[in-house]
This record gives C-alpha cells, sequence and structure tokens, in this order.
C-alpha cells in the first residue's frame, strides 16, 4: 500500500466518523482482555476482529474488479501488524469478484469463514456503519450475541457530541443530580461516562430516576445514547447540506455531452434536492418522539413514558441510520470531491457516476439515463 493509502490507517482512531468507520484494530487494544470482548466476538475469525472496515466511495479504477461496480462498497483491511499501522495491509471489497475466496484466506478457519462472510454481507447492505443501526441489523439477522464493546462511538464523534449533548440532557442532570451540587466540569464528565461504553457508579442517579434495572439499564441508555447521536448527527449535517444542495445547482460540466445525459443530470439533481429534504423530514418526524417523552420526564418528572420510549426505541434505528446514513455520506463525499474553493467543474459521465451514488444512498430510484458506463481495465 502506498503512503497515502497508509497515513489514514494510522489516523483512524482520532479522525474516523462513526458513520464510515468500524475500527476493530482500536476495539482491541481498548478492550483487549476483557472477558465480554473474548465471549463475544463481532468477527469469529481473530484476523478479521482486528480489522477496520469502512465504507468506501469505488473508483472508477476499481470499476474492473467487479461484475457490476456499485457507487460504494464495504472495504475490510486486515493490517499486516495490528501495533505497526504503518506497514500497510490487505484489502478486500465486498461484492468484488473472490472476495468470499480471500475472505476465506483471512479466516482460516471454516466455521469462522461461513458466518464471518454473512455478516459481512450484511453490513455490505448498510448505508452507514453506525453503532446503533450495526447492532440493531446484526440482533435482527440472528448472528448471536456481540459484545457492547463493538458499537461504541468513535473518539473523534465522542470529543465532537461533548457539547452538544451536555445542552441536551442538561435539565436531566438538573433532576437527577438535585441533591447535589454541580458544576460545569461535572456535567462534562458525566457526558463522557455516558457516550462511553463503562458502568459507572456516579450514572446511579440517572439509573434511578429511569427506574431501570440491570440489562434494560443497559439498553436504556444505549437507545438513549443513540437518539442523542443522531439528533447530533442532523444538526451538524444539515448546515453543510444548505451549500452542498447550492453547489449541486451551480454545478457545470466540461468535455462532450449528450442530451440523454443532460437531461439525467438535470432531473437527478432535482430528485435529489427533494429527497434530502425529505429524508430530513423523516428523522425528524422520528425524533419528535423522542422529544415528547424526554420533555415528560424533564418538564413533568413523568420517568414511565421516557423509560418506556427508551426500551422500544431500537425499532427506530434501521431508519433513522439508513436516513442518517445517506445524508451523511451525500455531504462527506461531495465536500471531499469538492473542497470549498475548488472549481465545481467535472466530466459529465463522472457527475452522472456521482449523483446515481447519490440517489441509490437516499434510496431514490434513478431515472432517464442508461447502467454507468464502466471504464475499460487499463493495461498493465
Amino acid at each position: 500500500m502506498t503512503t497515502r493509502t497508509v497515513r489514514p490507517l494510522e489516523g483512524l482512531q482520532a479522525t474516523a466518523a462513526s458513520t464510515r468507520v468500524l475500527n476493530l484494530v482500536a476495539v482491541a487494544r481498548r478492550e483487549a482482555g476483557g472477558a465480554d470482548y473474548a465471549a463475544h466476538p463481532f468477527f469469529a475469525s481473530p484476523a478479521l476482529n482486528t480489522s477496520i472496515v469502512l465504507k468506501h466511495k469505488v473508483r472508477p479504477d476499481e470499476a474492473y474488479i467487479f461484475n457490476a461496480a456499485p457507487g460504494s462498497a464495504t472495504k475490510v483491511i486486515v493490517p499486516f501488524h495490528s501495533a505497526e499501522l504503518g506497514l500497510g495491509g490487505r484489502a478486500v471489497l465486498v461484492g468484488q469478484r473472490g472476495w468470499q475466496q480471500l475472505i476465506r484466506a483471512f479466516c482460516r478457519d471454516e466455521q469462522a469463514y461461513a458466518r464471518d462472510v454473512e455478516l459481512l454481507s450484511l453490513l455490505d447492505q448498510l448505508p452507514s456503519l453506525d453503532p446503533f443501526l450495526v447492532r440493531e441489523h446484526t440482533k435482527a439477522h440472528g448472528l448471536g450475541e456481540i459484545a457492547d464493546c463493538y458499537f461504541a462511538l468513535s473518539p473523534a464523534d465522542c470529543q465532537r457530541m461533548q457539547a452538544f449533548v451536555g445542552d441536551e440532557i442538561g435539565k436531566l442532570i438538573q433532576l437527577a443530580y438535585r441533591n447535589r451540587r454541580g458544576s460545569g466540569d461535572e456535567t462534562a464528565r458525566l457526558v463522557e461516562i455516558l457516550l462511553s461504553t463503562r458502568v459507572d457508579e456516579r450514572l446511579e442517579p440517572l439509573r434511578l430516576t429511569l427506574n431501570l434495572e440491570g440489562a434494560a439499564y443497559r439498553e436504556g441508555i444505549f437507545s438513549w445514547k443513540g437518539f442523542l447521536y443522531y439528533k447530533w448527527m442532523l444538526a451538524e449535517l444539515w448546515p453543510r447540506l444548505g451549500a452542498v444542495g447550492a453547489e449541486l445547482q451551480a454545478v457545470r460540466t466540461s468535455g462532450l455531452n449528450d442530451p440523454e445525459l443532460s437531461i439525467y443530470l438535470d432531473g437527478a439533481i432535482r430528485r435529489l434536492l427533494r429527497a434530502l429534504v425529505e429524508r430530513r423530514r423523516e428523522v425528524l418526524d422520528a425524533l419528535s418522539d423522542y422529544d415528547r417523552a424526554f420533555d415528560e420526564l424533564t418538564r413533568n418528572a413523568r420517568a414511565a413514558p421516557f423509560r418506556d420510549f427508551l426500551i422500544r426505541a431500537p425499532g427506530l434505528f434501521a431508519l433513522l441510520g439508513e436516513r442518517i446514513g445517506g445524508i451523511a455520506h451525500v455531504a462527506s463525499f461531495w465536500r471531499y470531491r469538492f473542497p470549498r474553493g475548488v472549481d465545481h467543474r467535472l466530466p459529465p459521465l463522472e457527475l452522472a457516476d456521482i449523483l446515481r451514488d447519490f440517489e441509490a444512498s437516499l434510496g431514490v430510484a434513478a431515472s432517464g439515463w442508461p447502467a454507468p458506463r464502466t471504464p475499460a481495465r487499463s493495461a498493465a
């Protein structure tokens, strides 16, 4: 692997977003020796269980390895040495020709191979790798128990969420800790504990306020983190999408064009702008149920509606995760492709490829243009 490719491996723990990356190397470093980590691994194969899984935009020069190249794929990177990511690793894209045989070589165990291939196929169905969506998807497909430590938010997201979550749950902290003198620093520490996967005695007043015990308490806290995460993500993404929408409408193509392609491009941009508004509305509708239950708790000190909501809430994670994942992909890839200040001009076929990928991520049925034309493989 080139130096340019390796650098992100070394920096993933500090910079990765939970929607795009599942960093099992970092989980292994953090949880090694833990009984739950060992008893309920994410992947059965030790090699895959110390890999990095990410959502990857398929580049034109990678299309030839697929029978029908998708816009995005799930990429698995198995480092040569988990303690030395700078050495690089072996990479496989789920769905490329022969990918299951490559995974078999990593697993070296027939039992591990069958289960892990199924799990990778499930992950590839998802638009995002956010831990709440992944957890519900794996549970729904009966893959067995997976330790909670694998469903932690990335350190980068936890750090960025601190202030938002502190503002969101400030009233609840005041309610639960009303007999103690608090401070901004104490609130920040409580938020940090809440966003982690630790069970900490300092959260006991919250448990008593919610009137939850044992497994129901752990599930309730996980659900609560999920809604805080999705609210934060939408608040972070929507202002960025305003700029993306304006740039999409102003984008210019260069080179040869044809009438059929022009019709597709104009229609796709209109469909995408409508879909972004619709997906945001769907997320807000789902989050409104959370807001009403939380308001009952903080304004009226009625814990039962909020507790009951948290227990049944994971059923909403599929919708929220898919919608937020699609919105996040549009915002992040567009800004990656067009940093601020860069001229928004590109070949029409490349723009069409980007728009078809965005339509797929938002669940929009593409129309008006035939399937993308796969570039021929370059001569060796």
